[in-house]
């Protein structure tokens, strides 16, 4: 059974497994970027002939053990987010003894930043609309436990050229998990964005938002609302200076917009208005609707549809966690040792109630123990790390062909192509799950009925909504739709 680890690699490596050369699959073509740390450039996969990017970082600039574990904590944050619409998709890594390299989603429509410089600024409308997607950006990373600590819109691309084309954030190098009431006290960031707090040397997820704010502020009017000849001098303003709201275009902006950035950009952490009261403010939300009322996190939303799958689904998804790669992993390890608070290795029933009333929720315990139940695969009375990867696992992961015929093979014991009640009989009592009701669960899924499930109808069970025994009980027991759930719609597409 896999555990949270602390990988054992090899000092001058940042993976902890070696990888076949970048050039063996990729064809490099033109440079579209320049970082701190790496050089961003086009690339073809031989395959396929697909265009990706490619974001090469020279080890010679990893300096010490940290920078290292910096950049596979990158590489692990990105994972962690990429099934979010709004970020930007990691695809692979390669390492050799010079580079690693990060391929991922290639996005043609350029920085946010430029686009600014091209317009000048935006109109209310519009900017309402790439608030909304910077800040549920924002929300996606609080609710699974990641500050991003470097917000600001060169880090924002859009998809395409068009007008209204998506927007998608990138570079999570300065991102790290946190624990909630955790504070961090590194200053990082860049200067026209950085909170006050973090200038202060304690600041936890609220300095996110404040970034959003100043983004905003510049999406309106063109300019920075903290702005010096020095970088000093800039620090010097966010610490004292006004906000102006006086000059051009200001007084054509509506009070509400105005409303919103004074408190994104209130000095108090503690009062400042959190990601999700920012998708809530009437500037922001369209027509008059209000998003879901925040139950909790994104951990919070797949428990729930975890709990409403049927047997075999939760079977096979234990199966694919199993086979996942620390790389992949990453963030949910981290997530299990944050609501793992003794550091057993198993969450118990307090724990998950402490660890999701951390993250704002609002369940009642009758719900709490439900999820809890649906979890626990083996009724240990505990969730256990595999049990808690399956469950909190992203669904596109869980829909990879490769992943799904490993499941499949995992069931399929004979190798005759199709899983029969005695196979799930004998996968039952391995994950310690009673086995009644197998026969309706079969037909439920078995197209042809021929009293089978061939490799096509189990791929149709996995891929579909979460519908099958379980949802009908569990639905009617916590009576909380999907969608209720923080993040939900967002991280659950």
């Amino acid at each position: 059974m896999k555990k949270p680890s602390s990988s054992s690699k090899a000092p001058n490596s940042v993976l902890p497994y070696q990888t076949p050369r970048l050039r063996e699959h990729y064809n490099l073509g033109k440079k579209l970027g320049q970082g701190q740390f790496g050089t961003t450039y086009q690339c073809t996969e031989k395959a396929t002939g697909i265009e990706y990017a490619c974001k090469s970082i020279p080890k010679r600039k990893l300096l010490c053990k940290e920078d290292y574990d910096d950049v596979w904590r990158e590489i692990q944050i990105m994972h962690h987010l990429s099934e979010h619409p709004y970020v930007v998709r990691i695809k692979g890594t390669y390492e050799d003894n010079l580079f690693v390299h990060i391929i991922m989603e290639l996005c043609h429509g350029g920085e946010l930043f430029d686009r600014i410089v091209q317009k000048g600024h935006y109109s209310e409308r519009k900017a309402a609309q790439l608030m909304k997607t910077i800040i549920s950006v924002v929300e996606a990373c609080h609710s699974l436990g990641v500050m991003h600590r470097d917000l600001k819109p060169e880090n924002f691309l859009f998809d395409t050229a068009d007008e209204d084309a998506k927007l998608k954030a990138t570079d999570f190098g300065l991102s790290v998990f946190y624990k909630p009431g955790q504070y961090l006290s590194d200053v990082v960031g860049s200067p026209y964005y950085v909170a006050p707090e973090v200038l202060h040397k304690y600041y936890g997820p609220e300095a996110d938002v404040w970034s959003a704010g100043v983004i905003l502020y510049i999406l309106l009017s063109g300019v920075p609302p903290f702005w010096a000849e020095t970088d000093n001098g800039i620090f010097k303003q966010i610490l004292k200076g006004k906000i102006d709201f006086v000059s051009d275009p200001w007084p054509q902006i509506s009070d509400s917009a105005k409303d919103l950035i004074q408190r994104m950009l209130c000095r108090d952490p503690r009062k400042r208005i959190t990601a999700h009261e920012v998708l809530c403010h009437p500037w922001i939300v369209d027509d008059k609707v209000a998003p879901d009322k925040p139950l909790g996190s994104a951990v919070l939303s797949r428990l729930k549809q975890f709990s409403a799958m049927n047997k075999l689904k939760k079977m096979a998804l234990r199966v694919i966690a199993e086979r996942l790669s620390e790389e992949e992993i990453g963030g949910l390890g981290q997530l299990f040792k944050m609501i793992d608070t003794d550091n057993s290795g198993t969450i118990t029933f307090e724990e998950l109630k402490q660890g999701l009333k951390r993250v704002g929720s609002e369940l009642m315990e009758s719900d709490i123990k439900a999820l809890m139940n649906a979890a626990d695969i083996d009724n240990s009375g505990t969730i256990e790390y595999g049990e808690f990867l399956a469950a909190t696992l992203h669904m596109n992961k869980m829909e990879r062909e490769e992943n799904l015929l490993a499941a499949f093979t995992f069931f399929d014991k004979d190798g005759s192509g199709y899983i029969t009640i005695d196979e799930l009989q004998e996968a039952c009592k391995d994950f310690g799950l009673a086995d009644g009701q197998l026969d309706e669960m079969i037909r439920e899924i078995d197209q042809d009925n021929d009293g089978r499930i061939d490799y096509g109808e189990f791929a149709t069970m996995m891929r579909k909504g979460n519908a099958g025994l379980g949802s009908r009980t569990m639905r009617g027991n916590i009576n909380i739709s999907l969608a209720d759930a923080l993040g939900a719609k967002e991280n659950l597409d």
